[in-house]
């Protein structure tokens, strides 16, 4: 592994395990959820336009910059993550939590499946099996998490087609997505830059498209875009910006599935600190998935797929 690709990879663990804590700290309840998600694209734009102008690459980029390239490379992934979420947010309120994050788990697979099947990026039988310990990890971290979101009495088809059918759609979109950016970064040479500008941007304009018809919009009217921020809310607003930008980075020199091992690391990372601030003891399931992704990123990278040597 690349230098810089392991830089980034730990830096991203580190922030995306440290989120949680970070936000739960410095952002008041009262802070209108959209807005800080909006002020997060936004930040990681201006990052994104002065690293680019740092490098000498911006005006290069902006010459060869079309509408219809950006839309294939970046729009295409940005709404289909757009409808992602909005799948997640159904699945969650139909599904109890060990269900949820069971299921969502799957998502490692399908980007391992489109990686293959779109740039068909083979693995070996030791990544595969590493995959499948990287998925039982995250199933064990997941399941760490607790279950106290009960399912509510519904029955079974509420479950399966506004539960279950939701989650594992908005997996294999989740894997697409992915597989999609990978695709413009390393084949198309699209510059992961420029890709986290315009997705940011696409993501902004869907964000303040959906303020019209939402609580969140009439939050704005009422007590206006920046209501509730301190200082201290530009905290986790920057640190999950830079986390944007680093999935940039992972995705375009490394891969999807790279960047899958990545956040799943991230969530032990959340249990350390969680000890160490907060007096938490990691659960049983958390000290036993610990070995399993340690050794699913140890043969992962250990045994990459080398292909045969075509006998003369």
């Amino acid at each position: 592994m690349k230098q810089s690709i392991l830089v980034y990879s730990i830096l991203l663990s580190l922030q995306y395990g440290a989120q949680p804590l970070i936000s739960k700290r410095c952002i008041s309840k009262d802070v209108i959820v959209t807005s800080s998600v909006i002020t997060c694209e936004l930040v990681k734009v201006v990052c994104a336009l002065i690293i680019m102008a740092k490098d000498g690459s911006l005006k290069k980029v902006m010459k060869e910059w079309t509408l219809i390239d950006s839309l294939t490379m970046s729009g295409l992934p940005a709404a289909i993550y757009a409808l992602q979420n909005s799948l997640l947010q159904i699945a969650y309120k139909n599904l109890d939590s060990l269900t949820f994050s069971m299921l969502n788990q799957t998502k490692i697979f399908f980007t391992a499946f489109f990686t293959f099947f779109i740039l068909r990026q083979k693995q070996s039988i030791q990544q595969i099996g590493a995959l499948f310990l990287l998925i039982m990890g995250a199933v064990l971290l997941s399941i760490g998490e607790g279950s106290s979101k009960g399912s509510s009495s519904q029955n079974p088809e509420q479950i399966l087609f506004y539960g279950i059918v939701p989650v594992l759609v908005a997996s294999v979109l989740s894997g697409l997505a992915s597989c999609l950016c990978q695709w413009a970064s390393q084949v198309k040479k699209h510059s992961s830059y420029l890709m986290t500008i315009e997705m940011s941007v696409v993501g902004t304009l869907c964000l303040i498209a959906s303020t019209f018809k939402s609580p969140d919009g009439e939050a704005f009217k009422k007590h206006g875009f920046f209501y509730a921020w301190t200082p201290l809310t530009w905290v986790p607003v920057l640190l999950n910006a830079l986390g944007g930008i680093l999935v940039g980075l992972i995705t375009s020199q490394a891969g999807g599935v790279r960047k899958g091992f990545v956040i799943v690391s991230a969530l032990l990372v959340t249990a350390m600190l969680q000890f160490i601030f907060e007096g938490k003891p990691p659960s049983l399931y958390c000290l036993v998935a610990l070995p399993l992704v340690v050794c699913s990123i140890s043969i992962y990278q250990k045994y990459p797929y080398r292909a045969k040597k075509k006998e003369a």
